[in-house]
């Protein structure tokens, strides 16, 4: 039975899928890719294709703003990799299978979640549902069990969450629309802006992670290239780490006013922990350069940039599915399945 239990996290750029006993074993592009309606790839052999298609392909994220939002396709995507998975380690009919979800979205929103995973291929005889900050805060080994408040800003693909738990239980998150993919879209409409140069997403990232400083840039160059707006010719430009620490800063500063405004309405008692315990970093995100101290200098506390950030919840869910009983309350059903076999 170990083997049918799965955790999945349905995230806004990649999906992960948990296996009990063994740890991570789909981890790739949430990403499909069709061509005349019809489903041609998934994952990351969709997201070679991208940008490079022809025009009868379309190449879509199922997931955007941390909801699901084409739930046809997201299941055609989860038959894939399950069937992936089925391949290697035989029948997994009858699993069970826990599901991370946001807690800032309406319940029609969440309920998606859970009749995706029941009406996938694995034909599930138990789906529960994590709230994500939950899963994020025991993948970073913090303990949400006790009485003692934990503070946790996971800056995803499209939208940042910002959560404060105690007791195994949210005291108040708010999701935020920004992400990384904000600042890849602000980097590519900066560097057309000011140098007349066309790049697409993965260039963007690529200089987000060579050169994005939240704040205090030290002065870093990276070429890339692009095609020039006016010749409409591909052309090799220099890009400095002053530019795109600029481009990106509006964005990170409304991340902060967000969770000093949850910070504020936060029960005294619970300010106190945070004090003591500082505010805890996850996502993709936080391994843009100085983010603690852009984070520190404006909410004075001490700031903790999780290790190995982007795995977080995934991690989580494993911790959850290997402890037994010892979460029971923070993984709870959302429905009821009647299935055999």
């Amino acid at each position: 039975m170990a083997a049918k239990v799965f955790g999945i996290d349905f995230g806004t750029s990649t999906i992960k899928i948990y296996r009990k006993n063994e740890g991570v074993i789909f981890d790739q592009k949430n990403l499909i890719a069709l061509c005349n309606g019809q489903a041609v790839a998934i994952g990351d052999e969709a997201f070679r294709m991208l940008g490079k298609a022809p025009d009868n392909y379309t190449i879509t994220y199922p997931v955007k703003n941390g909801v699901i939002a084409d739930i046809n396709n997201m299941l055609i995507l989860l038959n894939e990799a399950f069937a992936q998975i089925e391949k290697k380690v035989g029948k997994i009919t009858g699993s069970e299978i826990i599901v991370a979800t946001p807690t800032d979205i309406t319940e029609v929103e969440q309920r998606a979640y859970f009749d995706l995973a029941s009406n996938c291929i694995a034909k599930p005889k138990k789906v529960r549902i994590v709230q994500k900050p939950i899963a994020c805060a025991i993948g970073t080994g913090l303990e949400v069990m006790n009485a003692s408040g934990v503070m946790v800003v996971d800056i995803g693909a499209d939208t940042t969450e910002i959560s404060i738990m105690s007791i195994g239980g949210i005291v108040s998150s708010k999701l935020v629309p920004i992400g990384g993919n904000t600042f890849d879209s602000l980097i590519i409409n900066n560097v057309r802006k000011k140098y007349n140069l066309i790049i697409g997403n993965a260039t963007a990232e690529t200089l987000k992670k060579e050169l994005a400083f939240a704040c205090e840039p030290e002065h870093l160059t990276y070429k890339i290239c692009g095609k020039d707006v006016l010749s409409g010719l591909p052309i090799d430009m220099e890009m400095d780490s002053e530019m795109i620490t600029e481009t990106i800063s509006e964005s990170l500063y409304q991340i902060v006013d967000n969770v000093k405004a949850i910070l504020e309405n936060a029960p005294p008692e619970i300010s106190a922990d945070i004090m003591d315990s500082g505010i805890f970093i996850a996502g993709g995100s936080a391994n843009i350069r100085n983010i603690d101290k852009l984070f520190a200098s404006e909410t004075m506390l001490d700031i903790n940039i999780c290790e190995d950030p982007s795995n977080n919840v995934v991690k989580g869910l494993g911790i959850i599915l290997e402890s037994g009983s010892k979460y029971n309350s923070v993984a709870f059903a959302s429905g009821q399945i009647s299935r055999i076999g």
